[in-house]
């Protein structure tokens, strides 16, 4: 079978030693899907290169897994630990150079420590940006505080891909709801409240060159871009902003297809975006590569927009082709 020409972006590994970051994760784990996980995450030859090849996924960017350093209380050890982390990975990219990239982990409990990192990833590490596990012990990104950090991702013109996270406090309207607090609800509800807080916070204006990428087709922000101009405008609430709210969604804030193999929510993704605003992802190895390439293949679209979908869009915005 030919392949479409694929580039993946949320796709994950685990550094040695992580593992004592993904404790709470996994305790809610069978031993056999444990186990299953942690080999997928450890390998970089047999596995994931075999599944790349068969899926026609071209290159892999590789980013460890949550929660990661997000989970680090000690800010010195969450230095080192990012900088381990992203050592390791740049070894890892470095033995299979033409079929993988690296986005960097970032110390956010320190920011001007993340903003260092993340120059020295991308500039000595080659790294194509960063991935970071949602807040950071219940600090979100819109804090001035962080101001270092954007101004570093627009300096260097790379992206920040936001992943999901745990709610620093469960919700009461979670409570006793295991099943809808993780993956299947409740991470994309608190990582497109934080995306929101970002954009209503007025760090796309001061920083109007930066790209963030969410996946999971988005965690749901390109299906109310209407209704966030409508309700915004009625309850501005004293926040200005520079453009209306669905103007930062398809611009400064760009979506891969990770985790969601649904065609009609694909089609409605790039309604809304454009074309060149949405970006293939597995989600390797929580979601089947198979599933999602023949998903992406046969989507109706046409075969322009399959291919800045596939592999066009990541190559502009991650500056692959250079």
């Amino acid at each position: 079978m030919t392949r479409i020409r694929k580039i993946a972006l949320e796709e994950h590994f685990m550094a040695p030693g992580f593992e004592r970051y993904s404790k709470t994760f996994l305790q809610h784990i069978d031993k056999a899907t444990y186990a299953e996980l942690a080999s997928r995450l450890a390998d970089f030859d047999e596995l994931r290169l075999t599944q790349m090849d068969r899926a026609g996924i071209d290159v892999t960017v590789l980013s460890q897994t949550g929660p990661g350093v997000q989970g680090e209380q000690d800010t010195p050890k969450a230095i080192a630990s990012a900088s381990e982390n992203n050592d390791f990975l740049a070894g890892q990219v470095a033995r299979h150079p033409t079929r993988y990239a690296g986005f960097a982990a970032l110390p956010m409990q320190s920011p001007e420590a993340a903003a260092a990192e993340l120059s020295r990833a991308v500039e000595q590490l080659g790294f194509k940006g960063a991935l970071v596990n949602g807040h950071t012990l219940g600090r979100y990104y819109d804090d001035p505080a962080f101001d270092v950090v954007w101004e570093r991702f627009q300096a260097l013109d790379v992206p920040l891909y936001l992943h999901p996270i745990d709610f620093p406090v469960v919700p009461v309207s979670l409570a006793g709801h295991a099943e809808l607090n993780g993956a299947t609800w409740g991470w994309g509800v608190e990582t497109a409240t934080h995306a929101l807080r970002l954009l209503f916070g007025g760090v796309f204006d001061r920083f109007p060159g930066l790209k963030l990428i969410l996946g999971h087709m988005g965690e749901g922000l390109p299906f109310q871009r209407w209704r966030f101009d409508s309700r915004f405008a009625a309850y501005p609430h004293g926040i200005r902003l520079q453009r209306a709210p669905s103007e930062y969604i398809g611009s400064n804030i760009v979506i891969t297809t990770s985790g969601v193999c649904s065609p009609a929510a694909l089609a409605g993704a790039i309604a809304e975006m454009g074309e060149e605003a949405v970006m293939f992802s597995v989600d390797y190895p929580y979601e089947s590569t198979a599933v999602a390439a023949d998903f992406i293949e046969a989507a109706p679209m046409s075969e322009r927009t399959r291919a800045l979908v596939c592999h066009g869009n990541a190559e502009r915005i991650l500056k692959l082709d250079r």
